[in-house]
């Protein structure tokens, strides 16, 4: 009876920990390529509606650059 509650509540648990980990090295693998792909930025910004020009795009990529930066030096 103990088994078959425990047992899922176990596999609940691990399978959100595993989701969660997953998900961070998929968004930094994402991050990542966007810095150095303006095409996969800008593809990003017209899913979430906005339309950006070359200069918001660099100033973008600039921005994931230095805040890249920061967090290396921590």
């Amino acid at each position: 009876m103990v088994w078959n509650v425990l047992i899922p509540v176990l596999t609940l648990i691990v399978g959100l920990i595993l989701g969660f980990i997953g998900g961070v090295f998929y968004l930094r693998s994402q991050l990542t390529r966007m810095q150095s792909d303006p095409e996969m930025l800008q593809k990003m910004a017209k899913q979430m509606g906005y339309n950006m020009n070359k200069q918001q795009l660099n100033k973008a990529q600039q921005m994931l650059q230095q805040q890249n930066f920061k967090n290396r030096r921590k």
